[in-house]
């Protein structure tokens, strides 16, 4: 059957029985999931993503302004102690219009016969693989495509999927909101933990992580802002402006992001040469001056203690406290909702190495990012606050919300995000400092940063690296505070 007669607006699963005729078939369709414990259906199987370049035009609704407060929306939401993922925004307005191309260059892991990949929303009006029209079946998120040959375990293919229509926001099973998010002047896109299939076709699990080239045409007085380097402005007669980005190093999709406005732009480098490029929505340049004026600080103290900056870029994009309802690490310019403060700074920062280079193997493993980041602040508060870690440590084992369930374990997808996951989980990180000294623990930290550099870890990766690294068994700190229902008794 023609491409064209199953593609836009179909969302009824049509057998690839179907789609005979496009060759001969010698392999088998590549999973439509990777069974993620709280995801199951998110990423796909029998392919591994090298690179996406994503080609993208943006025309916001007419009734979006360059200038004002957004009407309609809430005020800045109460994370409960939480440094980002949390609350939610009224984002129920208008989202523009976006068109893009996304060219996905592959590895096939099996011999296949069909493949999918994940995409809300977006109609879609052509796709090819190896230049080849393929035929194309669209069933809810999935979009699976057969190609008009089969491919062979260890073919690197190129597929180009086109696309058009008005990006969704995805509200998550926590109630928070992600994917493409309308703002006063423009957009930003969010994909923690399912969002980034709302403005791009990819393998959107944190396991499948890739290089980027990122290419956003906006508006005459907007500017695009994404992740990595910029590497050209061009100017269209029309007075539009393309802004194209790259990001060299592997990046998990949900920490890639699109922000579109009338950004007040800044250039600097760390004390070691990092660029560093911050984006700041005009209505808080005042009041973000301060706290962005320390990245450089921040990234040379997280050196120290961390390792190597895995990055060649670092920087902050700064919305309107409106915007989103949270802080997220997206890769080399986390996004924050107005101001940040000096803690969440460090928090997001923090993330580049933790989360960002050394990625969750499944969103289980969220622990391992939001614990480390959490104690990132602590360090930070202990260095430069007066406020030992022992203090932030004691702080945290008195809050309640922080027993609900163990870090490592979160009971479903609504959990993932939430107290245990940053508060016990820095405790848990506390605890391996304690039971091994500090010269054996930050041993452990670099060690375990440069034993995972962009790529991705298990928890259980993580304790028996600990073990391995310290000599020591630490079984009950894994069975009291990584994995133990219950409080203990004494802190």
């Amino acid at each position: 059957m023609a491409a064209a007669t199953l593609l836009g607006s179909l969302t009824s699963c049509t057998s690839l029985g179907g789609l005979g005729g496009l060759g001969g078939v010698s392999g088998t369709p590549g999973a439509s999931g990777v069974r993620d414990p709280y995801f199951p259906r998110l990423g796909n199987g029998g392919y591994d993503v090298q690179h996406y370049t994503l080609t993208l035009d943006y025309a916001p609704d007419p009734g979006q302004g360059n200038s004002g407060e957004r009407g309609g929306r809430g005020g800045r939401a109460d994370h409960g102690g939480r440094a980002d993922h949390g609350g939610r925004a009224d984002h129920g307005g208008p989202a523009g219009r976006l068109t893009g191309t996304a060219e996905i260059t592959a590895r096939a892991t099996q011999d296949l016969s069909a493949f999918n990949l994940d995409l809300h929303g977006l109609d879609v009006s052509s796709a090819t693989v190896e230049g080849a029209e393929a035929a194309v079946n669209r069933a809810g998120n999935e979009l699976t495509l057969r190609p008009d040959a089969d491919l062979t375990e260890g073919e690197t293919f190129t597929t180009v999927v086109r696309y058009s229509g008005n990006p969704a926001t995805i509200t998550d099973a926590d109630n928070s909101q992600e994917g493409w998010l309308t703002t006063a002047d423009g957009a930003v896109a969010l994909g923690q933990p399912t969002g980034s299939m709302a403005w791009f076709p990819g393998n959107h699990h944190p396991s499948d992580k890739a290089s980027y080239d990122i290419t956003v045409t906006v508006p005459k007085g907007l500017k695009a802002i994404s992740n990595g380097e910029l590497k050209s402005e061009r100017r269209a007669k029309d007075g539009r402006t393309a802004f194209a980005w790259r990001s060299g190093e592997p990046m998990a999709s949900y920490l890639a992001t699109v922000a579109i406005g009338a950004y007040e732009t800044k250039t600097s480098r760390t004390p070691s040469g990092v660029p560093v490029y911050t984006a700041v929505d005009p209505t808080v340049t005042k009041g973000s001056a301060k706290v962005l004026a320390t990245v450089p600080d921040v990234m040379e103290w997280g050196v120290k203690n961390f390792g190597p900056y895995p990055f060649s870029s670092t920087g902050a994009i700064v919305e309107r406290g409106n915007d989103s309802a949270y802080a997220l690490e997206t890769q080399t310019k986390p996004v924050f909702p107005g101001a940040p403060n000096q803690g969440l700074l460090v928090h997001e920062l923090a993330h580049q190495w933790f989360g960002n280079s050394v990625t969750p193997k499944s969103w289980r493993d969220m622990w391992l990012s939001e614990g480390f980041a959490t104690y990132a602040e602590w360090m930070w508060a202990e260095d430069f606050e007066n406020i030992p870690v022992r203090a932030s440590f004691r702080r945290a084992f008195d809050e309640k919300a922080n027993w609900a369930f163990p870090p490592a374990n979160p009971p479903t997808a609504a959990h993932i995000s939430d107290e245990p996951v940053y508060g016990r989980g820095a405790m848990v990180i506390h605890k391996i400092r304690e039971a091994v000294g500090d010269d054996a623990f930050y041993d452990i930290v670099r060690g375990w940063t440069a034993a995972h550099r962009h790529g991705n870890a298990s928890t259980d990766d993580f304790t028996a690296y600990v073990e391995r690294k310290s000599g020591k068994d630490l079984k009950d700190v894994w069975d009291t505070w990584l994995y133990g229902q219950d409080k203990p008794t004494a802190r």
